[in-house]
């Protein structure tokens, strides 16, 4: 009688724990979410990108930058390729996100996936795959996405305005934001090196080149013959003219930046900043001293960790039918 009891109470144990397991799987991210409702899903996101960045390499940090922008408002719901309508303002059109570029990617990829599998694949897990995948085009580290996100309906744009970490932020601010979203000193430093592909506009650091004070000074974390070679192309004023965040190289990710910053000629005050840290200094210092001995891999982890910020699953949020508006 007691033995059957003790396999009656090891039974039930082992139930309970397989139905943990069960509900702990349909709550979160996994790998191969989409193996048997769309088991082409990530070819053909990969084929439907490959047309864009064959064609314009650029394409690869701006999509980089929208997965990133998404998913420090509201977390990984895809919030930020919502349009406006009437009188609510979203993401999309708050200030950060106005030079955002890459949104009719987005669509054609989510549209090619519409054809094979419909409504079956979040925009959510669309913006999550195509970093990944922009990344690898130029040359960057490849990582395992885990899927399974859910797209949200709700999106604001004083949110984005207020919270995205700006480029003229300081390290405090910078270290306060990543940790508000579950992000440690170590994934600012590695994610900060997303720099190493795309483009600044002049209108960014005008300040910093010609009013850092309010006094018509220049910031004096800024190395001075770079400085000089800025004011050249950015002349005060000029909202057209764009300069390379990763000079010589920023179609190709590489860990050039962290050579860049080391040599106080980090393009915005947000990657000066990385020097007034000892963590984040260090960080900088390893990568430039090694040529990224392990940023790469670290860049892949951080990346994965950003994608897991207050994703919604199960049967949270919706599957959008088109990215741009809530069903």
């Amino acid at each position: 009688m007691a033995i059957q009891k003790i396999f009656s109470v090891l039974f039930l144990q082992l139930v309970f724990a397989f139905l943990l397991v069960e509900l702990t799987n349909a709550g979160g991210l996994q790998l191969g979410f989409y193996q048997r409702t769309c088991p082409d899903a990530e070819f053909i996101v990969h084929q439907a990108l490959y047309r864009y960045i064959s064609r314009d390499r650029t394409l690869a940090a701006s999509l980089l930058r929208m997965h990133f922008h998404d998913c420090f408002i509201r977390g990984c719901d895809a919030s930020v390729l919502i349009s406006s309508a009437g009188k609510n303002q979203t993401e999309k059109d708050a200030i950060p996100n106005k030079t955002l570029r890459g949104f009719n990617v987005i669509d054609a990829v989510k549209s090619a996936l519409e054809k094979k599998c419909p409504g079956v694949v979040s925009c959510a897990d669309v913006l999550a795959l195509v970093a990944r995948d922009s990344v690898l085009m130029v040359g960057g580290p490849h990582w395992d996405v885990p899927t399974g996100r859910r797209d949200g309906r709700v999106s604001i744009a004083n949110e984005a305005l207020f919270n995205l970490p700006p480029p003229f932020a300081n390290i405090t601010v910078l270290k306060q934001q990543f940790a508000g979203v579950g992000l440690s000193v170590k994934d600012l430093a590695v994610l900060s090196g997303g720099h190493t592909i795309g483009i600044g506009h002049c209108t960014t650091i005008s300040d910093r080149l010609y009013n850092f004070t309010g006094k018509g000074d220049t910031d004096p974390a800024l190395d001075p013959r770079y400085a000089a070679q800025l004011k050249k192309k950015c002349k005060p004023g000029n909202s057209n003219t764009v300069a390379e965040m990763d000079p010589g190289s920023f179609k190709s990710f590489d860990e050039d930046y962290y050579t860049v910053v080391a040599k106080r000629r980090g393009l915005f005050q947000s990657d000066a900043a990385l020097l007034d840290d000892a963590e984040t200094r260090d960080y900088v210092k390893l990568q430039s001293r090694t040529q990224g001995s392990t940023f790469a891999q670290d860049f892949a982890e951080s990346m994965v960790k950003m994608g897991n910020i207050g994703v919604l699953t199960g049967k949270q949020g919706e599957i959008r039918k088109r990215c741009a508006f809530v069903n």
